[in-house]
């Protein structure tokens, strides 16, 4: 295969592993997750971490489609002897790919987002136990 389609491929794989492993720190990371730490502070870091991974996981994405879509926009206005009408174009793939890194990139962002803020940092959120409602009779 020519070398930008081996690249593409390349890209893509990374692309898979980084995802796959950002969706196992995300959900590490989740609040609603009783894994790791009961620390809010640590679990946020952790959902960054994610979202880290998953931005990474779009830029590989998208790195990937676009040198696809540019070695076949430079085929296509390239001068051969190939007829116009069996030249390739632009398919939907590529704009899939386009509209998954840019998904990808925007949920890693809001998953950033979620960094504690300065004034939060090292408090501990502890629940407070309820008054019992309930009478005692002796």
């Amino acid at each position: 295969l020519a070398v930008h389609i081996q690249t593409s491929r390349a890209l893509m794989v990374i692309s898979l592993l980084l995802g796959f492993f950002g969706i196992i720190v995300s959900v590490v990371g989740m609040k609603c997750t009783k894994v790791g730490e009961e620390d809010p502070v640590t679990k946020n870091r952790i959902a960054v971490a994610g979202g880290v991974l998953f931005i990474l996981s779009g830029l590989c994405t998208l790195a990937a489609v676009s040198l696809y879509a540019t070695q076949v926009t430079y085929e296509f206005f390239r001068e051969s002897t190939i007829p116009i009408n069996a030249r390739y174009e632009f398919g939907s793939a590529l704009f899939v790919g386009w509209g998954a890194a840019s998904l990808s990139m925007l949920g890693g962002s809001l998953l950033c987002c979620s960094w504690p803020a300065k004034e939060h940092r090292g408090q501990q959120y502890h629940r407070q136990s309820q008054p019992s409602m309930a009478q005692e009779y002796v």
